[in-house]
């Protein structure tokens, strides 16, 4: 197939088990890894052996979990690697604006100019850890999060790029009329600045978004330049992408200026006997009832009283409209098994492998089939990669996937660039609040 000039961009969803649900139970998976370092730079390795884009952390602030916080993490990341990505996750509901920009503005310098930053709503309730009397809904955290993201902004460009002098002679560290206060003053912040640590040397860390509701892809439209979403099939992700892409016109942006990456969850190997082999063994480590009852609270409704083998009674679920959480979550996989007409095991099993985002299990040409077919037909800019299992699940999709597609001239055979921004083609912002 003749080389292309666009090429699908690939991030992986580091976790130490793997994300399928029953992974830690397998018996080639370290769970324990998610708080050793050194496992977790062996995944980011390989990650960066593939040529892969980036690494990715998700991270909440409330319930019982045994993983490293992320700015620690990719900080100690970014020591040990040198040319991939490293985004983190980062909720507006319990930060504050000064906080996040002086994180991200030091990840940056750390890395060379290698942080990114989901920037999330805060799905998940919180409010007995700060001191808060509920959990805001969905509408007031976006709103929120639109304020947040300007101060962080406005704090990055408070140094001009060119503030450090180092004029041993002159004797100037720094040039004071380069750094300015913001005076932010908005509904809900009110910042003086400036930020106490220069402009990161991408000018902003690129910015992610992970939201697919109405407000989420109005928020991602006008701030975000990648998207991390979930549709499961091949028609609901065409729509998301072109809904997305439309609206970039109306703030001034072109469609290249936002990449869009469906969640992946595959299950690779040289042929789909192994693959399936691999994806029953995974299956069969589950939790089936515990899985159960834990659908049943998402939906709402006791999958119980159904049989398991018949239709996900989807006339019983709660609404998208009535969940607090993740709503656009709540909305793929509704439709999903509307589309696919699944039976309730089928759900609770393509949910176990990839926690609602995509699965496919199949050969190696199959998974690259099914890549090729999203980024080509207008589904997709690439892909967020959620292997089932590490290390194993990483290094098939690394040793396998990738090489086919280099092969279909669809996907980068070095890096192109120094920083995040480099290589995922997007341009360095300018300080919009520049001295002159």
């Amino acid at each position: 197939m003749s080389e292309t000039k666009r090429k699908l961009h690939l991030n992986v969803f580091l976790r130490a088990a793997g994300h399928h649900e029953a992974a830690w139970r397998h018996p080639e998976v370290h769970p324990e890894g998610d708080l050793d370092i050194h496992y977790l730079a062996k995944m980011a390795l390989i990650a960066e052996g593939g040529l892969m884009d980036s690494v990715f952390l998700a991270d909440g602030y409330a319930g019982r979990t045994a993983k490293l916080e992320p700015f620690t993490q990719l900080a100690a990341l970014a020591a040990v690697t040198r040319h991939i990505g490293l985004i983190a996750t980062v909720g507006t509901v319990y930060n504050e604006p000064f906080h996040v920009a002086r994180q991200f503005a030091s990840l940056d310098h750390i890395s060379g100019g290698r942080a990114g930053w989901n920037i999330v709503t805060g799905a998940g309730d919180a409010s007995h850890n700060f001191g808060r009397s509920a959990h805001p809904e969905l509408t007031e955290r976006y709103i929120n999060a639109e304020e947040f993201v300007e101060v962080v902004k406005q704090l990055w460009d408070s140094w001009e790029d060119d503030a450090l002098v180092y004029d041993k002679g002159a004797g100037i560290l720094i040039a004071e009329n380069k750094i300015r206060e913001i005076n932010f003053k908005g509904n809900r912040y009110t910042v003086k600045g400036p930020l106490n640590i220069p402009r990161p040397p991408q000018g902003y860390p690129v910015l992610v978004q992970a939201g697919s509701s109405e407000q989420g892809r109005e928020l991602a439209a006008r701030t975000a330049e990648v998207i991390f979403t979930a549709q499961q099939t091949f028609g609901a992700g065409q729509a998301f992408y072109t809904d997305v892409k439309a609206r970039l016109k109306k703030y001034g942006r072109s469609a290249d200026e936002l990449h869009i990456l469906p969640g992946l969850s595959p299950i690779v190997a040289d042929t789909e006997a192994e693959a399936r082999d691999i994806e029953a063994e995974l299956n069969g480590l589950m939790d089936l009832p515990k899985a159960l009852q834990a659908m049943s609270e998402r939906f709402d409704v006791d999958l119980a009283a159904y049989p398991l083998d018949g239709p996900v009674p989807l006339d019983k679920a709660k609404s998208a409209e009535a969940f607090n959480g993740i709503r656009s979550r709540q909305e793929v996989i509704l439709d999903a098994a509307r589309r696919e007409g699944m039976t309730i095991r089928q759900l609770i099993y393509r949910h176990a492998g990839g926690h609602g985002h995509i699965t496919f299990t199949g050969s190696t040409l199959q998974v690259a089939d099914f890549i090729e077919k999203w980024f080509r037909e207008g589904a997709s800019d690439g892909f967020n990669i959620l292997p089932q299992t590490f290390p194993g699940g990483l290094d098939a999709f690394v040793k396998k996937v990738i090489p086919e597609l280099q092969n279909r001239g669809i996907f980068r055979t070095a890096y192109e660039g120094r920083t995040l921004r480099d290589n995922l083609g997007l341009v360095r912002p300018s300080n919009v609040r520049s001295v002159v």
